[in-house]
């Protein structure tokens, strides 16, 4: 438990001793959220992908794209132990909650619009860990058993602590130069789209903001509002950055 404790430290909190109550959350006998904020910054950000999402086949695109297009290193990959998988990203330094919501906002409008938008202050449950709901485990697994866990993302019974710890053990944060490269790559490719006009209907349809114009231009939108804008359009966001074919 112990060197999991140490791996989850590494990785994921906020530097310093381990919360309260962590080891009792990691052995199942009373799982809970933790806040991952500490100074106004956090460590790392979490991507839900649900069946709605795609799954465990979306979770490998967007991983293979974190990894290729943006040149960061692999993320972890957890089972959820109820209906999904999470991608895990650790920052090598902490970062203020303001960047980091705009990296994971620009990560998800350019890879994985579909997924729902993740608040990076909202407190989140550090597998492996029991739900309540299911009696089943939330995990961290190596990616090459994704596949098998693509009909139901749960461990009946609770993992060795030493095999999550190996999980993390080979796992590398996001320094602060592979960030500004990733964060390159993917502003342009936002920032090049062209304008949206906003008409009416689409305003009415999707609820915009009175702050937001009927003239309003990609540059002073959210990233909420041009993947809504689009999609009021059918159209499907065409600034990804997509992998050759292997």
């Amino acid at each position: 438990m112990h060197e999991l404790i140490a791996q989850l430290l590494r990785l994921y909190l906020p530097a310093g001793a381990a919360p309260e109550g962590l080891e009792a959350h990691l052995d199942g006998r009373a799982t809970r959220s933790f806040d991952l904020v500490r100074n106004g910054a956090v460590r790392c950000i979490v991507l839900p992908f649900e069946g709605a999402s795609g799954g465990w086949e979306r979770l490998c695109e967007v991983a293979n794209a974190v990894q290729g297009a943006l040149g960061l290193p692999a993320p972890a990959v957890s089972v959820s132990g109820t209906t999904g998988f999470r991608l895990w990203l650790s920052f090598a330094r902490p970062l203020a909650v303001a960047d980091a919501q705009r990296f994971a906002d620009l990560l998800r409008a350019t890879h994985c619009p579909e997924v729902p938008r993740q608040d990076v202050t909202a407190p989140v449950e550090l597998p492996p860990c029991r739900q309540g709901a299911t009696g089943k485990w939330a995990a961290f697994i190596h990616p090459g058993m994704g596949a098998s866990f693509a009909e139901e993302p749960a461990l009946e019974m609770a993992p060795p602590s030493a095999a999550q710890a190996a999980f993390l053990h080979g796992l590398e944060s996001i320094d602060a130069a592979q960030l500004h490269h990733a964060l390159a790559v993917l502003q342009p490719a936002v920032a090049a789209a062209p304008a949206l006009p906003q008409p009416q209907a689409a305003q009415a349809s999707y609820g915009q903001p009175s702050g937001v114009q009927q003239d309003l231009l990609l540059r002073d939108a959210t990233l909420e509002d041009i993947v809504r804008f689009l999609h009021a359009q059918n159209i499907e966001p065409t600034f990804r950055h997509l992998l050759p074919p292997r």
